[in-house]
């Protein structure tokens, strides 16, 4: 009788044992690419083409999920992120993300890099209904969540910062003429209308030249805009052209008020190249701590930034703003990731990219959060003026918000 109380006992404990573990279980949900075990993340970058320069994102990318690994990952889930080059080459993009899907089984595509890359591939991931979270580029279609709900961005819309770079020339320089440089596709145009709509007709844009991330030079585009008289330079271009047209902008002895886009400010990966004497005055936007600006020096976020990148990516570029935006980028995730707990499902994924609120990271300038809702799916909006002393970028004037009405 002994015997048969014992076996009534152990299984009732094992019987109960067994209810606990399955009602762990199935708490647990998970889409193709998660797992208990591992987290699957794809990426495509362009490591090679045209935009090879913003391919330390990427890179730092990877250092900073080692780093999360590492740590004991995310809720005990190692990170494994794969990802691949396109060359800034949309039918490589397109042959890529179907690879990342549809053989590599990836949970999500996250910060692939590019306008028109990312373009070839929105309308798969959404008929997929797989995350393309978190585009490497400003364009304002990725902030459309009626009409492409598994696509969202990042950094400042170009729109957005073409607003603030209005709300600038309207109160410093409204009697300019303003000449226009950007890249023939939708970003440029993005960049071109949102200037011209922060304008609001109340300044004089004389001349527009498109150029085509092909091309090998942008030197008669520069040229042209002189003649056209502008005393105003807004320059979007992606870093090889922003480069080319500094130093064609000197050569010509052009002097115009040089303004460049965010995408293309790094003083690793355009001033240098440049020429850093040559790019002083230059005038642009920021959203993030330069890294090369020394009044971060003694900063405990920008400390623990180098930190990591001596320990995880001891070869990367602590110059450029590329290895810091993709060190926000993989932390920006990260949070969503843990905001999943144990729902590791790609619709829940979005829901929680979706409900972000104030969240502050330490390279973000101060007063600069990230804030998303299920109805906005553009994460910053706001942006500070700097000007380019010659060694590094000056911040000056108040936080401003180029925030897009109705999105």
């Amino acid at each position: 009788m002994t015997v048969y109380r014992a076996s009534i006992t152990a299984t009732l404990i094992f019987g109960s044992l067994a209810i606990a573990v399955s009602s762990a279980t199935a708490q647990k949900r998970y889409d193709p690419g998660a797992s208990d075990t591992e987290i699957k993340i794809g990426n495509i970058m362009p490591y090679s083409g045209p935009a090879s320069s913003y391919s330390v994102a990427g890179s730092t990318e990877a250092a900073y999920f080692n780093k999360i690994n590492a740590e004991g990952g995310i809720n005990g889930r190692r990170i494994n992120f794969i990802s691949y080059d396109d060359a800034y080459s949309p039918p490589k993009t397109v042959e890529q993300a179907r690879k990342l899907v549809e053989s590599d089984g990836v949970l999500l595509i996250f910060n692939s890099l590019g306008t028109p890359t990312n373009t070839a591939i929105q309308k798969y991931m959404n008929d997929k209904k797989v995350p393309q979270l978190f585009v490497a580029t400003g364009a304002t279609k990725w902030d459309d969540p009626k009409h492409f709900p598994w696509t969202m961005g990042w950094i400042p819309s170009y729109q957005t910062e073409g607003h603030i770079f209005a709300q600038y020339l309207l109160k410093e320089h409204p009697n300019g003429k303003i000449g226009i440089l950007f890249q023939n596709d939708d970003s440029g145009k993005d960049y071109v209308k949102g200037i011209k709509d922060g304008l609001k007709g109340r300044m004089s844009i004389v001349a527009e030249q498109p150029y085509e991330p092909l091309d090998s030079t942008i030197h008669s585009q520069i040229v042209a805009l002189k003649g056209s008289g502008a005393d105003i330079f807004f320059d979007h271009a992606i870093p090889k052209f922003a480069a080319q047209a500094i130093k064609k902008v000197a050569e010509i002895g052009w002097k115009p008020l040089h303004l460049l886009v965010s995408v293309s400010n790094s003083v690793g990966s355009t001033l240098k190249p440049a020429g850093l004497e040559i790019s002083e005055g230059i005038i642009s936007t920021a959203f993030l701590k330069d890294p090369t600006d020394p009044q971060w020096k003694e900063d405990p976020a920008y400390k623990e930034w180098v930190a990591f990148m001596d320990k995880y990516y001891p070869n990367g570029d602590q110059t450029t703003t590329f290895t810091v935006v993709g060190y926000l980028f993989a932390q920006t995730l990260v949070e969503v990731l843990k905001q999943c707990g144990d729902d590791l499902t790609r619709e829940n994924i979005m829901r929680q990219a979706a409900n972000l609120h104030n969240l502050q990271l330490g390279m973000l300038l101060p007063s600069i959060t990230i804030n998303t809702s299920p109805s906005d799916f553009a994460p910053i909006k706001q942006m500070q003026m700097q000007r380019f002393n010659g060694r590094t970028w000056e911040l000056f004037g108040p936080i401003l918000d180029g925030a897009l009405t109705g999105g």
